[in-house]
């Protein structure tokens, strides 16, 4: 169900379709509609321009959320994704060498349009509204360039600062400090 030529979207009179053409028949037709009957989990891109009848091209939900993923995490003050237990399930795929480059990113697919929805973590002294700018214009211009979808909206929720760790210069110094109890 990847390809699609205009000639099946076109058919009409004939009676019974075969289970492709009627399949390709009710996504063309149920642009909209709640009821489509086509895989949850992945999108159909393609508008009236640039359609040339060639065929349709499917990307997963994954995919666009990956892209907003790789996307936000290039930008100067984030400095993780997700909330508390994503994190700290993400640390334990890290140990094992997977990332999962989707965590704290979530995306409603529609048919021309995406909307994103994202959870992250900013470095502290960073300022939070320029860090959430800079992360929604990131996820703007990948979505568009790569997957050739209009964003409708970003929303950031910022959950938590992170303030750098002196536990590793500390331990230096400390040892150069007396210590304050005989």
């Amino acid at each position: 169900m990847t390809t699609q030529t205009n000639a099946s979207t076109q058919q009409t009179g004939n009676a019974q379709p075969n289970a492709a053409q009627n399949t390709t028949a009710q996504t063309s037709t149920a642009a909209g509609n709640t009821s489509q009957k086509k895989p949850a989990a992945t999108h159909s891109l393609g508008t009236a321009e640039g359609h040339d009848g060639r065929g349709r091209t499917t990307v997963a939900d994954g995919v666009v959320a990956k892209i907003a993923g790789i996307a936000i995490q290039e930008i100067e003050g984030v400095h993780a994704l997700g909330g508390g237990a994503a994190r700290a399930i993400g640390n334990l795929r890290e140990r094992v060498g997977q990332k999962d480059l989707t965590q704290g990113v979530s995306v409603e697919v529609g048919q021309t349009q995406v909307a994103v929805d994202v959870t992250l973590v900013v470095e502290y002294p960073h300022p939070l509204q320029q860090v959430a700018d800079n992360a929604r214009d990131a996820v703007y211009s990948a979505v568009e360039d790569l997957v050739g979808m209009e964003v409708t909206e970003v929303n950031i929720t910022i959950t938590d600062i992170h303030v750098p760790s002196e536990d590793n210069d500390g331990e230096a110094e400390d040892a150069s400090h007396e210590p304050r109890v005989a």
